[in-house]
C-alpha cells in the first residue's frame, strides 16, 4: 500500500513536470491551474489503473496450476468509475498441484485454496471436497483427524450448489 501511493505520488509529480514545462514552453499562456490539474489527474489515474489492473497481476503471478474459480467484482459510489466496469477486489482460487486423494476415499479430494483480497495479505486453506455428495469442509481445528483408511473426523461439511467451480475445478483436477 505504501508503493502503490509512493507511485501515485510520482505520476503526480511527473504530470505537473509535464504541464510545467509545457506552461514555459507556451511563454505563460497555459493557465496556472493546469500544473495542479495535471497532477491530480496523475494520481487519480494511476490509483485507477492500479485498481483495474490489480486482478490481473496478481493472477499473472501465480503459478502453473492455479486455477481462479471465482471473483468478486465491486461498485462503489467512492469509485464512480466502478459504475461503467466493476472493479475485482478479491478472488478464489484452488491449487491443482495440491491436490490429494486417498485410495480407499477415491471420490473425496483434498487440495490447498488460496484466498487473495486487494490490500490483505493471501490466505491458503486446506479444503476436503466430496466430489459425489458435491460438498466441502474446511480442515481447520485441532480437532480434524484422517485415519489411515482415508476417513476424515472433526469436520462439518458445507452442502455446494452443483455448478459449484471450486468443486469442479478440485474433482476435475485442473
Amino acid at each position: 500500500m505504501l508503493f502503490e501511493l509512493i507511485a501515485a505520488v510520482a505520476a503526480g509529480v511527473a504530470l505537473a513536470g509535464l504541464a510545467m514545462g509545457l506552461r514555459w514552453i507556451s511563454r505563460g499562456l497555459l493557465p496556472k491551474w493546469t500544473v495542479p490539474a495535471a497532477a491530480g489527474l496523475g494520481m487519480l489515474s494511476y490509483a485507477i489503473w492500479s485498481e483495474y489492473s490489480w486482478f490481473e497481476r496478481n493472477v499473472a503471478i501465480q503459478p502453473d496450476g492455479v486455477v481462479v474459480a471465482w471473483n468478486n467484482e465491486q461498485r462503489s459510489v467512492l469509485r464512480p468509475w466502478s459504475y461503467y466496469k466493476p472493479v475485482v477486489t478479491r478472488y478464489s482460487a484452488v491449487d491443482t498441484r495440491t491436490i490429494q486423494r486417498h485410495p480407499d476415499q477415491p471420490e473425496q479430494v483434498m487440495v490447498d485454496i488460496l484466498l487473495s483480497a486487494r490490500w490483505q495479505p493471501a490466505a491458503r486453506v486446506k479444503v476436503l471436497f466430496d466430489c459425489a455428495g458435491g460438498r466441502r469442509a474446511d480442515l481447520v481445528g485441532d480437532d480434524v483427524k484422517i485415519a489411515a483408511d482415508g476417513t476424515v473426523t472433526g469436520i462439518s461439511w458445507t452442502a455446494l450448489l452443483p455448478d459449484d467451480r471450486l468443486l469442479a475445478i478440485a474433482c476435475r483436477g485442473s
